[in-house]
């Protein structure tokens, strides 16, 4: 089991889903966490009130990840409650809404860019002074299976920002090695049990595209939460720049 104890970790879009899944699953292995969410208050309150549960320091704090002042704010937020950083974890984002190219206006498409790739961009940047300081900083950000293929009917603008979220990552590898910084991507598929596909996807879709999946299944927060643990802990120190795929092998390559 992955020992985490002492870390001091920053999930962004925790309140339910993946980052829920994650900022839980840090604190089972012993980190510290606060648990970041935009709109969803109510339901980061029940993620605090969880890790509370399991005798770790945590705290909620909300915040724009669209707006560099709301995100230089909740950072320093986490970094004072924590008393600095060691994991950042950048799962905040959002599809917005399925819109075919012909009919899609430049502010849709820089909405989807901003919450998704740019955010990334801020989030990571605002926290750098503390994960330098931590001398061993761990970040993870969140890709999609749609960056590898194209992602579903109306998702061009997701998938496009989704690529650009593994092209930071890359960068940010390489850029920031000389800290002792890792920076690496997860990139689920067909998560069922969050609330993403149940949104923008019909019953129907659904079941087609568990159906072609070659494990036959869906996957889970937790699984995703898993590998994330592992990406962060002491034995991944040599994992940085990578994708990590948990898409039930759609996309192998």
């Amino acid at each position: 089991m992955f020992d985490l104890t002492g870390r001091r970790a920053l999930v962004t879009g925790a309140g339910h889903g993946i980052g829920a899944a994650i900022a839980v699953a840090l604190a089972e292995h012993g980190a510290d966490v606060v648990v970041h969410h935009g709109r969803s208050a109510d339901r980061a309150a029940a993620v605090v009130e969880r890790i509370a549960g399991l005798g770790r320091r945590v705290l909620a704090v909300g915040g724009d990840v669209t707006d560099t002042a709301e995100v230089d704010r909740f950072v320093g937020e986490a970094t004072q409650y924590l008393g600095g950083l060691d994991i950042l974890v950048c799962n905040a984002g959002h599809l917005v809404g399925r819109v075919a190219v012909a009919d899609m206006s430049d502010e849709h498409f820089a909405r989807v860019t901003d919450v998704n790739l740019t955010a990334t961009f801020r989030t990571v940047r605002a926290a750098l002074p503390a994960l330098r300081a931590s001398g061993a900083g761990r970040v993870v950000t969140m890709a999609s299976l749609a960056a590898h293929n194209g992602g579903g009917p109306g998702a061009v603008a997701y998938s496009a920002a989704k690529a650009g979220v593994i092209g930071l990552t890359k960068g940010l590898a390489k850029e920031l090695a000389p800290d002792r910084i890792t920076v690496n991507a997860l990139a689920p598929g067909y998560i069922g049990d969050t609330d993403f596909h149940a949104t923008f996807s019909t019953p129907e879709r659904r079941a087609a595209t568990v159906a072609a999946l070659p494990v036959g299944r869906g996957g889970t927060a937790a699984e995703v939460a898993a590998a994330a643990v592992y990406l962060v802990s002491a034995e991944a120190g040599f994992v940085t720049g990578a994708t990590v795929d948990i898409d039930g092998g759609a996309s192998p390559r």
